[in-house]
């Protein structure tokens, strides 16, 4: 992490993790990016709307990026998607927009870190495999709250010695 910024790219399984009061966070509002097929997946989703506001689309980049990693996944691998069971459609996406952010901001001197978060072990995988860093649902959740704990009223309440 460095002081400009982290972006988390976030599975549907974390969203549901971390509940509807997490997602409403300012830390989650400012730093989640969560691609257009997770929020298609999230749908039923009472917070919807809001979530929509962090939308990563699927760009002409992030679909190039998309045909890089599944071009490292074999054929018969069904880990990381599986289309005849209707599973992991966004999987691959996560790790594609992940890669897109990280290539669109390296023209700064300072660029945020991009970061999948996931309990889904081949995504974690995936991820690794293109030098991504991977959190657990539950290591977001630790940050969103450490992130609360420390709101504006509590840094100015340390700052000024009260």
């Amino acid at each position: 992490m460095n002081d400009f910024g982290t972006r988390y790219v976030v599975d549907t399984n974390a969203l549901s993790q971390l509940g509807q009061s997490r997602r409403a966070s300012p830390f989650f509002r400012e730093s989640a990016r969560i691609p257009d097929e997770v929020l298609h997946e999230a749908q039923g989703f009472p917070d919807i709307a809001m979530l929509q506001q962090n939308a990563y689309p699927t760009t002409a980049a992030v679909l190039s990026w998309l045909r890089k990693v599944m071009a490292t996944v074999p054929a018969d691998d069904t880990a990381l998607v599986n289309l005849y069971a209707n599973q992991g459609n966004a999987d691959p996406l996560l790790v594609a927009c992940a890669l897109d952010g990280q290539s669109n901001d390296s023209q700064y001197l300072f660029p945020p870190e991009w970061i999948v978060v996931t309990a889904d072990q081949a995504v974690r995988a995936k991820a690794e495999e293109f030098d991504l860093k991977v959190l657990t649902n539950a290591e977001l959740a630790t940050l969103i709250d450490a992130a609360e704990n420390e709101g504006p009223g509590r840094l100015a309440s340390a700052a000024d010695g009260s």
